[in-house]
């Protein structure tokens, strides 16, 4: 797949995480956020790699070596934010309870707007 299609995806994927969180705040609303934002984080460190990989540069195998390759390339303004993403998505794929639920919910506007810098940055 090439990365411009990719970065479509990844754009796609934040319109609608951005859509979701334009919702009144219900239970059903925030698991939809949480969803939507663990497929932008999905798309965002694989678009990365994929661009890498066009321009003839190191692959990177994991999201957090693709977001210090991305701060490397001057795609991501905010390392240590996209540090915590990744400290958070691990949380959410790992254990799911309410108060977690919650704790992510309250960054998904800042993990936002780190996803739509990194687009702005990327294309």
């Amino acid at each position: 797949m090439s990365s411009q299609i990719k970065l479509n995806y990844f754009r796609q994927a934040v319109a609608n995480l951005n859509a979701v969180m334009q919702e009144p705040r219900t239970d059903i609303v925030r698991d939809c956020a949480i969803k939507r934002y663990e497929i932008c984080y999905e798309l965002s460190w694989k678009s990365i790699q994929e661009l890498l990989k066009s321009e003839g540069l190191e692959i990177c195998q994991s999201p957090k070596r693709c977001f210090k390759e991305a701060f490397q390339q001057g795609w991501i303004e905010d390392e240590e934010g996209f540090a915590e993403m990744v400290d958070k998505r691990n949380l959410t794929a790992h254990t799911y309870d309410k108060e977690l639920a919650e704790s992510v919910y309250q960054k998904i506007n800042d993990y936002l707007q780190l996803f739509e810098s990194l687009l702005k940055n990327m294309s």
